[in-house]
């Protein structure tokens, strides 16, 4: 059967496996809200008498989290920021980044994600291509932004800090500890800078006055590499988002938050589009319980935070899952509440899963997304009841409702069922497109809605999805992507490089590492001065692990563009 018009709603084969239940479209549900704000007003009012966030041992309850994302949203519009406006959340984890989340869309204006781990390299593009002019910042990284801030459209900068909410003591002196006595925070000049507890004084008494908000209306600036280094702003709308969340809702149906109060564990940072959606937005909708976890690379820290906590939800990505099965007190852990392991960001290797299942008793389930798709495109059925007795599934697992994909052959045909081709997805999660790149976003999405993700994959009888390799230079560290040319411009602008090229080489730890192959200018030119060349400009997991110089010129194609799928091919045994 060929794929040509899987497009049609009586041709999606993957309808099959859907569990009893789940309707292949929720345009329906999509309409019942006007904009994200009404969905997070509904499920405050709701869920009011239940905890949605702990962090460092402090609760913070639903209603008080409606009541402080007013204040933020009051604060912001006292500031003169207005529908359409962005406003730049750089945090970790932490009670202040789902306050400032639903503050900022609450008033209208747009969130820009930002990474905490930035150089000023970086932050400085971000800054200058979004034009926010409000940003939130965790005090740790505030000289970075004192770094970054010269030619950007900054006029509001708050300073947040981990104890700001958890209660006068305790944040006291855990902020003290970590300013003083670890040194956890550089020093910084922001003149002007907002303390965010003051902030929250200032906008005890203002009201939020309100905005029409619709469907189209930018709700999320998520910036990626797209298809290639150069980082874009996604432009994520209301209907993008809430399509997204009414996608889970119908898949996971009633069968967790109905009847009990899910706990969820929150590895992966919020400002992660997988992370943003799944645990910050999904489970409000839910009425879940999230506990915050800034650092999940720490697995002593995380395993002391979770000692006394039983959890019912966790997602992750591989290394992650990876690094907590390598503890031994997590291992011993009573597993007998855990309903849901949800796997993405990067491959699960079959060994890891299979070890999760051994310890957990539960399997990982794998879902494939992407940031241009709010994120989440497949994954596999869930059903609760029988989750212990399945198994990993190696597959991304079926499409979601009201979602359409398609593989396309390099010769520009469709493929036929069980044949590779390039994924194409169409669906309401779908993007508008890249933030004021209209070139670009032409490159990944046609007039008809299909957006090209550059990830090759093949779909079997029964419409579950393998993906088996990908078409874009991208490279997964950890779940992050690493995309070669920005890496190739940072080394370039070494003086004693002639010519460069990035690839990925295979890492038991992160998935996969940068790789960088070097001809040199100068032949003084060593491999520690080049990284630490590249530590300048680039965020820790993008820094090259491997050098390796050539004496000859890096092979190209005949108008002179370096062939990396060669280096490759070079390592392969």
């Amino acid at each position: 059967m060929s794929l040509a018009s899987l497009h049609s709603i009586d041709q999606r084969i993957w309808l099959s496996a859907y569990l009893p239940g789940v309707p292949a479209d929720i345009e329906t549900e999509i309409e019942r809200y006007p904009s994200l704000r009404e969905v997070f007003l509904e499920h405050m009012e709701k869920y009011r008498e239940r905890v949605a966030y702990v962090s460092i041992g402090t609760e913070m309850g639903y209603l008080e989290w409606e009541r402080r994302a007013f204040a933020f949203g009051a604060w912001l519009q006292s500031r003169g920021v207005r529908k359409g406006d962005r406003v730049a959340l750089m945090m970790p984890n932490c009670l202040q980044y789902p306050i400032c989340l639903f503050g900022t869309l609450l008033v209208g204006a747009v969130v820009v994600n930002v990474n905490p781990l930035y150089t000023a390299h970086e932050l400085r593009h971000l800054l200058k291509d979004s034009g926010a002019e409000t940003v939130v910042i965790f005090e740790n990284f505030a000289h970075t932004l004192e770094q970054a801030m010269p030619g950007s459209a900054l006029k509001n900068v708050v300073v947040a800090a981990i104890g700001d909410l958890l209660g006068t003591y305790k944040g006291a002196a855990l902020n003290f500890v970590l300013r003083h006595v670890q040194k956890q925070v550089p020093r910084f000049d922001l003149p002007g800078a907002t303390r965010f507890p003051r902030l929250m004084k200032q906008a005890a008494t203002m009201q939020v006055r309100k905005v029409k908000l619709a469907h189209d209306d930018i709700a999320f600036l998520q910036y990626t590499g797209g298809t290639t280094g150069d980082a874009k702003g996604a432009m994520l709308t209301h209907r993008n988002i809430l399509a997204n969340l009414m996608q889970a809702k119908a898949w996971i149906g009633d069968q967790l938050g109905e009847n009990q109060q899910e706990t969820n564990v929150t590895l992966l940072p919020l400002y992660h589009v997988l992370s943003l959606t799944v645990n910050c937005l999904m489970f409000m909708c839910l009425g879940g319980r999230n506990i915050l976890i800034a650092n999940p690379r720490d697995v002593k820290r995380v395993q002391m935070i979770l000692r006394k906590e039983k959890f019912s939800g966790i997602v992750g990505v591989n290394t992650l899952f990876n690094g907590l099965l390598e503890n031994t007190e997590f291992r011993g852990r009573d597993f007998s509440d855990l309903k849901l392991a949800i796997a993405g960001g990067m491959a699960t290797h079959t060994a890891v899963a299979r070890r999760w299942k051994e310890v957990t008793g539960v399997p990982i389930i794998e879902g494939y997304g992407l940031t241009e798709c709010s994120p989440v495109v497949s994954i596999s059925p869930i059903d609760i009841a029988r989750m212990r007795e399945g198994d990993f599934s190696g597959t991304i697992g079926v499409p979601l409702p009201s979602t359409w994909v398609r593989f396309m052959r390099e010769d520009g045909e469709l493929a036929e069922l069980g044949e590779e081709g390039e994924l194409q997805v169409r669906g309401p999660q779908v993007m508008k497109g890249y933030w004021q790149r209209p070139e670009e976003t032409a490159k990944v999405l046609d007039r008809a809605g299909w957006l090209s993700t550059g990830d090759i994959g093949v779909m079997n009888e029964q419409g579950f999805i393998r993906l088996v390799d990908r078409k874009k230079d991208m490279i997964l560290v950890s779940g992050f992507n690493v995309y070669p040319n920005e890496i190739e411009d940072v080394v370039a602008l070494h003086p004693g490089v002639a010519e460069v090229a990035a690839i990925g080489v295979a890492d038991e730890v992160t998935g996969e590492r940068v790789k960088i192959f070097v001809v040199r200018k100068d032949p003084a030119l060593t491999d520690v001065q080049l990284l630490a060349h590249c530590r300048e400009y680039l965020t820790g997991y993008k820094v090259p692990r491997i050098v390796e110089f050539r004496t000859e010129e890096l092979p190209k194609t005949t108008v002179g563009k370096v062939l990396r799928r060669a280096l490759r091919d070079h390592l392969s045994p």
